[in-house]
């Protein structure tokens, strides 16, 4: 029911309702060339054109502070559940009521809830799951986090920096799973582990594991969809060198990291920025995250139809952690000081 609510043709047919050189500043986490269409086919269907700002996600709640209540942002776009949280507790978005978003965006994937309204909403997931080489390692031996830190994995793990947002993201769910103290020795057992000091990106680490630099890394499932979807020999070879596991299946299931959006605290463009964000959850917008970008959709009732998704995951069925998000926002300055204890760059 609800994507007919959300579908382009009532945006259109909503769009002489606002005037139609109405520009929505928005502030976006999501540097991603394929998110071009996302926003031309918004102003094809609405009439408001946006002006788009890009800086990481520190840099734009930090840009939010600076500028305070004269800061020219209605829309803010961010890719990691901790960022989120933090823009909500530090009083920068303006909570909205949308009944067409609270219909589609289950509530694990939204921020909490008040008498004024939500503060932000998730559109788009991506889990973060292990790659291993299949000569070397065995599958059973990289099917949990756990094992990240085994001792049977000593100089094979392979990671970006631990402060990166998704790795916090990451050690911040599995604090919530496993405590304070335990978590903290996982953490020194992987730095244990490692087969080189962190460096780069999620697709460095894929690539470090075919190259025999490491064997096993941990990656956002969107790079590897990327890899995989690729027609360049190199990345082929790669692929069929690598395995990918969804971790924790037995257990509390894969973490997985979301990207949303919220209204900024001090939007002069309230009504159009809750135009965009409804619009990004409708079924057409939806399925461009799952196929432009390789994300999965949060909006309910929405099919993916990315092959490289449905490969990857053997089908599409996999099951994920439904932990608050909130939680593992909170946990993150925790994790940033445990990082600091075992000796994790």
């Amino acid at each position: 029911m609800f994507a007919k609510a959300l579908s382009l043709a009532l945006l259109v047919a909503a769009a002489p309702v606002l005037a139609q050189d109405q520009v929505l500043n928005l502030y976006s986490a999501r540097h991603y060339s394929t998110d071009e269409a996302l926003y031309a086919n918004f102003t094809k269907a609405t009439g408001i054109k946006i002006n788009r700002v890009d800086a990481d996600d520190a840099g734009i709640l930090a840009r939010l502070k600076a500028e305070g209540t004269a800061s020219p942002a209605d829309v803010i776009l961010l890719v990691d559940a901790a960022r989120l949280y933090k823009g909500e507790v530090d009083g920068l978005f303006k909570p909205i009521k949308s009944k067409a978003l609270e219909e589609a965006i289950p509530a694990q994937y939204r921020g909490v809830a008040g008498a004024d309204g939500t503060s932000w909403f998730g559109f788009s997931t991506r889990a973060r799951v292990v790659v291993y080489d299949k000569i070397k390692v065995k599958r059973e031996d990289v099917d949990t986090y756990e094992e990240l830190a085994d001792a049977k994995n000593k100089g094979k793990v392979c990671l970006r920096s631990g402060s990166h947002p998704y790795n916090l993201s990451l050690f911040g769910a599995v604090t919530e799973h496993l405590g304070e103290q335990k978590a903290e020795a996982w953490l020194k057992g992987i730095v244990t582990n490692m087969a080189r000091d962190p460096k780069g990106g999620d697709t460095d680490q894929i690539k470090a594991v075919g190259a025999g630099e490491c064997q096993i890394a941990v990656s956002n499932s969107y790079y590897i969809a990327r890899l995989l979807r690729s027609s360049n020999p190199d990345d082929k070879a790669l692929m069929e060198r690598v395995g990918v596991v969804f971790p924790n299946q037995a257990t509390w299931g894969t973490h997985l990291n979301i990207a949303g959006g919220a209204v900024a605290k001090n939007a002069k463009n309230t009504a159009a920025a809750v135009k965009f964000l409804e619009y990004l959850a409708s079924p057409d917008a939806q399925n461009y995250f799952a196929n432009g970008n390789n994300e999965w959709p949060t909006a309910k009732g929405v099919k993916v139809a990315n092959p490289a998704l449905q490969a990857m995951s053997g089908g599409g069925d996999f099951k994920s952690e439904t932990i608050p998000l909130a939680a593992v926002g909170a946990n993150t300055v925790k994790v940033q000081q445990m990082l600091d204890r075992v000796g994790f760059k």
